[in-house]
């Protein structure tokens, strides 16, 4: 059986049960074994929930193992941490690596690589599926470098392609260090979530997408706790009575996460929660957008657990550089524009002083004055 099928069980498992080691001031990648352990680890047998046959579950992944302990330091064991302690992820969008400078220095814990913010900031076009996926991921390696520790949650649009690229896909953002990625059901000339016009694939191509992102996420040597978010685009299109069916579908396909876009009403957002449980929801706030504004506090009393503000990068760059291209052009001079800041005051922000302690760590002298 290829890696990652053998977690999609059926009605009558034949598979031994499988034991939790329970351990202090470990990782949670580090908590399965069947091998002798050290006295102070104990295993307990870990019952499994009853499933539907197909429905995947692994073991390993169960948020119960994400529940204690210090935050790891990988990325994605760390969203997987977050996920499952109180308290909703809140992810502002980034569009590039002044926006993600200063997404760090305001204090988030948790980013997110938008993919019409990545199609913008790298090539100055709209989110109408012209980036590739080597855009995407060239954009995650450097954001993910800035802080890597610091869960990266990107969009994946499609998947660009059919199953094959999907899986590489998965690799390639497990590679430069995403923590979690969302997969759509949009066609591959797919557009912006809050544009008008949408078109979807059928139920089974979408579960399909999810099942070849599971699959290629758990044959990660090593036991990866990449976090897969099934992402559906047909409440505007075909309702959202088929909008949650097709998350649950997702879910039993092996989604860690469900993130319905366009979701109207709080009311909606409410039942789409309640209608997943205990599946984590992601709700994507973006002003003018389909969905209402809702504040971190709003959509967390609604039931979210993950909450992106796609454009706020975006949209600030546009206002910014846009007021400060008009103020040069009609005064001849950016100084109003540059509200004081000089040089080496903007290259505090994209971190001058870690570069210049580390070269003195080293016995450098290359910037004892900068």
């Amino acid at each position: 059986m290829a890696p990652g099928l053998d977690y999609y069980r059926s009605s009558e498992p034949t598979e031994p049960s499988v034991v939790q080691v329970i351990a202090a001031d470990r990782s949670s990648s580090d908590t399965f074994s069947t091998d002798s352990e050290p006295c102070d680890r104990r295993l307990t047998p870990s019952p499994e929930p009853p499933l539907r046959p197909g429905v995947y579950y692994n073991p390993r992944l169960d948020p119960k193992n994400f529940l204690d302990g210090p935050l790891s330091y990988d990325p994605a064991t760390r969203l997987r941490q977050m996920l499952a302690r109180p308290g909703i992820v809140i992810a502002p969008g980034i569009c590039d690596g002044i926006s993600a400078r200063c997404a760090l220095e305001a204090g988030f814990d948790c980013l997110y690589q938008s993919g019409a913010a990545t199609t913008a900031s790298r090539l100055g076009m709209p989110d109408l599926a012209i980036a590739t996926l080597n855009d995407f991921v060239q954009s995650a390696q450097m954001v993910c470098g800035l802080s890597p520790t610091t869960p990266v949650i990107a969009d994946a649009d499609t998947g660009f392609g059919g199953t094959a690229m999907v899986a590489r896909t998965v690799y390639q953002y497990a590679r430069a260090g995403v923590a979690a990625m969302h997969i759509e059901d949009q066609v591959q000339t797919k557009r912006c979530g809050h544009l008008m016009g949408k078109q979807v694939v059928s139920r089974e191509e979408f579960v399909t997408r999810i099942r070849a992102a599971v699959i290629a996420r758990d044959s990660i040597p090593g036991g990866s706790n990449f976090v897969i978010i099934g992402r559906t685009d047909s409440a505007q299109v075909l309702g959202m009575d088929e909008a949650i069916a097709r998350l649950k579908l997702a879910a039993d396909a092996g989604a860690d996460v469900c993130f319905i876009e366009g979701v109207k009403t709080a009311e909606l957002l409410t039942k789409t929660v309640e209608t997943l449980k205990p599946k984590p929801v992601l709700v994507n706030v973006i002003s003018g957008g389909l969905t209402p504004s809702f504040t971190c506090k709003e959509a967390e009393a609604h039931g979210a657990k993950i909450i992106i503000f796609s454009l706020v990068s975006c949209v600030a760059a546009v206002h910014g550089i846009r007021a400060a291209m008009q103020s040069l052009k009609k005064t001849g001079t950016d100084f109003t524009s540059a509200q004081g800041m000089d040089p080496k005051a903007f290259f505090e922000v994209m971190g001058l002083h870690d570069v210049v302690d580390l070269d003195a760590r080293a016995g450098g002298k290359a910037y004892e004055v900068v």
